[in-house]
This record gives structure tokens, C-alpha cells and sequence, in this order.
């Protein structure tokens, strides 16, 4: 499951023309969060965001 939502953050990031670092600032988290995410090291559900 991890995998897969990873992915889909990843296309959706992709198709909008946004960087890993332009994801980061607006969601508020590290460019390196963003990677371990798309990667499937971490569960976005896990996350709290501000």
C-alpha cells in the first residue's frame, strides 16, 4: 500500500510540474520527507501536517 500511494504522489507531483522541494514548502515538509514518501519508506498517514 505504501508503494502505491508513493507512486501516486510522485505521478501527481510530476503532471503538475512541481519539484520535490516545491512539494516540500507546500506541504510544509523536508524535500528528503517528500522522497521517503514517493521512495514507500514512510506512510504519508503517518505525517502530521501543520
Amino acid at each position: 500500500m505504501k508503494m502505491e500511494t508513493g507512486k501516486l504522489i510522485k505521478e501527481l507531483r510530476v503532471k503538475k510540474g512541481l519539484t520535490q522541494e516545491d512539494l516540500a514548502e507546500r506541504t510544509e515538509l523536508s524535500a528528503r520527507t517528500i522522497q521517503r514518501i514517493e521512495n514507500g519508506e514512510v506512510d504519508p498517514r503517518l505525517i502530521h501536517f501543520k
